[in-house]
């Protein structure tokens, strides 16, 4: 299988997607899922916040969720402490998603065509969800995108912190996975200010690069 191949999901509601994920062939990372991680909910509503993951690890995987487990409780109580929550509503929405949908087979990295041709699955969840910013925790995250912005995406992730950039038109803040932040607690102050910097942007506070 050779990803670049081009997906009609222009139109599709979300479970149409969903099932259009879950039966995805269209590149190598299909090989070892057990699930796809895409989780919208069957009536999409406007969520302010897009937080955009890395690819699946074997509990997302199993679950089918992005952010699960020890994850997805530390990402639960940042989010909580910027007024936001899974699955609810506007400026305190905050929809999750992976950068690919697709656990890599036997843990290998995500190629730069596999995240593009998963890219388009991201695309039709921001058309349904319509984020105000995005929060890419990851290397990965942000490398797809900061993809319009190709001197900062070359960067290191500690280096890509700290400014706004755009992906598609909207907003982009770099912070660390909360999986690192697991292992790396000294890093918790940085992700606060990752989020502090979203909360700007949400508010108007904070110029994006253009």
């Amino acid at each position: 299988m050779d990803a670049g191949q081009p997906l009609d999901l222009q139109g599709l509601d979300a479970v149409a997607l969903r099932q259009t994920a879950l039966a995805c062939q269209a590149c190598g990372l299909c090989a070892g899922r057990k699930h796809s991680t895409l989780s919208l909910s069957d009536v999409p509503v406007q969520m302010d916040w897009l937080v955009l993951g890395d690819p699946p690890d074997e509990d997302e995987d199993r679950l089918g969720q992005p952010f699960v487990e020890q994850t997805g409780v530390l990402l639960e109580n940042m989010l909580k402490a910027v007024g936001a929550s899974r699955g609810g509503l506007g400026r305190q929405g905050a929809y999750l998603s992976n950068v690919v949908k697709c656990r890599p087979p036997v843990g290998r990295l995500p190629q730069a065509a596999e995240l593009a041709q998963c890219a388009q699955f991201l695309h039709r969840e921001m058309e349904l969800v319509q984020p105000k910013v995005i929060l890419a925790m990851g290397r990965f995250a942000a490398q797809l995108l900061l993809a319009e912005h190709p001197l900062e995406a070359a960067l290191p992730l500690g280096k890509q912190r700290g400014r706004v950039y755009r992906y598609r038109g909207i907003p982009v803040v770099v912070s660390y996975h909360p999986k690192v932040l697991l292992r790396a607690s000294a890093d918790k102050a940085k992700a606060w200010a990752d989020l502090c910097l979203a909360m700007d942007v949400l508010e108007g506070k904070s110029a994006s690069l253009q």
